[in-house]
């Protein structure tokens, strides 16, 4: 069984999702650590409240991005986890991490990479009347939101609001990230030489790519 370490800073509802898929073996993995750079994350409640271990590292406690992506390796290293999903993790992390780790760590993005990197992208979305929205799952790497990437969903929006939009995509990633999580456990989905490997799932195109009616 693979061991998992995620990353958080927030409320912890990718977490949650993938949690439940290991307790009903959808996902041949443990969650062994949740690790947050945010003491008052919801998140740590959750991963407590089902006895999984859980590390705060405050990053306000460190002079340096430097320093705090120092500690976080050491702990890292320590858990020796065969996967390390960001899930909702709010820092950007220095080489150290990103090459000494790299084709171990998977992140999620709430947008349809290249398209709207960085923050705001449900309201970027709104504002420019665009027909689709989604996510994107990717290897970490020390390019922002530019890793290579393993997966895509989309949806339309239908001339709803913001909330109602984040609750959709939401939904989307919470059934789209265990799905991409399995199949890494399941050796399905690997990285070669900076490139992905998609064994015996046949995606169209360089990534899987698919449509969601949430």
């Amino acid at each position: 069984m693979k061991k998992i370490v995620v990353l958080i800073s927030g409320s912890g509802s990718n977490l949650q999702a993938i949690i439940d898929k290991c307790n009903i073996n959808y996902i041949n993995a443990e969650v062994i650590c949740v690790i947050s750079n945010n003491p008052n994350a919801f998140g740590i409640e959750r991963a407590k409240s089902v006895g999984i271990k859980t590390i705060v590292i405050n990053h306000k406690e460190f002079q340096s991005r430097e320093l705090f992506d120092t500690e976080l390796y050491k702990i890292l290293l320590e858990q020796n986890a065969d996967l390390i999903v960001l899930a909702g993790f709010m820092r950007i992390l220095t080489e150290k991490i990103t090459n000494n780790f790299f084709g171990k760590i998977i992140n999620i993005h709430p947008s349809l990479l290249p398209k709207y990197p960085g923050l705001n992208t449900h309201e970027q979305v709104l504002e420019n009347n665009d027909s689709i929205h989604g996510i994107t799952i990717h290897y970490f790497s020390s390019e922002l939101e530019g890793g290579p990437l393993i997966a895509k969903g989309k949806i339309k929006p239908a001339n709803e609001n913001i909330d109602i939009l984040v609750e959709r995509i939401h939904k989307l990633e919470h059934e789209l990230y265990p799905e991409i999580i399995k199949y890494i456990c399941d050796d399905k989905i690997f990285i070669d030489q900076n490139r992905v490997i998609f064994n015996g799932l046949n995606p169209s195109g360089k990534f899987i790519y698919k449509k969601y009616e949430i």
